[in-house]
């Protein structure tokens, strides 16, 4: 497996992991008696913070955003607006949906990007790579699925939650054109591409001001003296965590893989939701979700491994080994 390779699956199981903590960290703050959108204010404008210290840390980074031209700083803002939409729906959805019945609707997004980077991207080559991406989506079903909910949410949690999914496949096909990948490749010797970390910071930032004014505008209780103290440690999570690692991992993961293959990887991210909440919570993980874990996992071992994965020049694929 090409070193490129392995750090992109690496970077994204990061990013999936981070991305899979934002529930655990959110249920506390909502029972603080914090909303979403003041929760997403704050998440992004921390993500936005430590992404530009990044930048400012990296001299690749730097040089990437002063090499960044119009159009693809452009690109970045409207890719940070874009994702104001995802994580506002999921976790304005996340307010009345269980976390368990959310992550099963959120994850139709790997099938989705599948069916975009037909048309857009770096599509999934062979029969291998499509049965792999069946198996772990089939696995989340049952580790997700069989985790009884108290009660039926609210259609319009339920709407929320099935908007998420939707808008984030289209947001991880732009990211990863963004970033450089196409028809021909991805990364660096498809394209040029933006450096990824200069890119995701220009994201966060749009994304942040976004919803700055929108909370401002309708005089969410955002300002920090409003904010009840027991709520900032999950406030911190999400912005930290949740939002600046795993974007940041995801943009750079893409950036190596592809967006059809990075989000196949991300699949692993309700295994970990289910085993920090069983470590947390307490929550036993029944024989059905157990055998969706080893299905999770078997799909992202077939999808990057073998003719469908790792055997890059079979299906056109050049990746920059770095």
């Amino acid at each position: 497996m090409p070193r490129s390779v392995a750090i992109g699956i690496g970077l994204t199981i990061v990013s999936a992991f981070a991305f899979g903590s934002g529930a655990l960290f959110a249920k506390p703050v909502y029972a603080a008696g914090v909303g979403w959108h003041v929760l997403m204010a704050w998440r992004f404008l921390l993500g936005a913070s430590f992404a530009w210290l990044g930048v400012a840390a990296s001299g690749s980074a730097r040089r990437g955003l002063r090499a960044m031209d119009r159009r693809a700083l452009l690109g970045a803002i409207a890719l940070g607006v874009l994702y104001t939409g995802n994580s506002s729906t999921y976790f304005a959805g996340l307010e009345t949906v269980p976390a368990s019945l959310a992550a099963l609707i959120v994850y139709i997004y790997p099938a989705l990007v599948a069916v975009l980077t037909l048309r857009i991207g770096t599509r999934l080559h062979g029969r291998r790579a499509w049965g792999a991406l069946a198996l772990a989506l089939a696995g989340v079903a049952l580790a997700v699925g069989n985790i009884e909910a108290d009660a039926m949410p609210p259609i319009s949690g339920l709407l929320l939650m099935a908007a998420s999914p939707a808008i984030y496949a289209v947001w991880i096909v732009l990211a990863a054109r963004l970033s450089g990948e196409g028809r021909s490749g991805v990364g660096k010797d498809a394209h040029g591409g933006s450096n990824p970390t200069a890119a995701g910071a220009v994201m966060l930032t749009a994304t942040a001001a976004a919803l700055w004014s929108s909370a401002l505008v309708t005089c969410a209780p955002v300002l920090p003296a409003q904010i009840p103290p027991a709520a900032w440690g999950g406030i911190a999570g999400v912005g930290i965590v949740s939002t600046f690692i795993a974007v940041q991992a995801f943009y750079a993961g893409a950036h190596r893989i592809g967006a059809a293959r990075a989000s196949i990887v991300s699949t692993v991210e309700p295994i970990w939701t289910i085993v920090l909440a069983n470590l947390l919570f307490g929550e036993v993980l029944g024989p059905l979700q157990l055998l969706g874990g080893a299905m999770i996992l078997a799909g992202v071992v077939i999808a990057q491994t073998g003719p469908g994965g790792s055997a890059a020049p079979a299906s056109g694929l050049r990746l920059a080994d770095e």
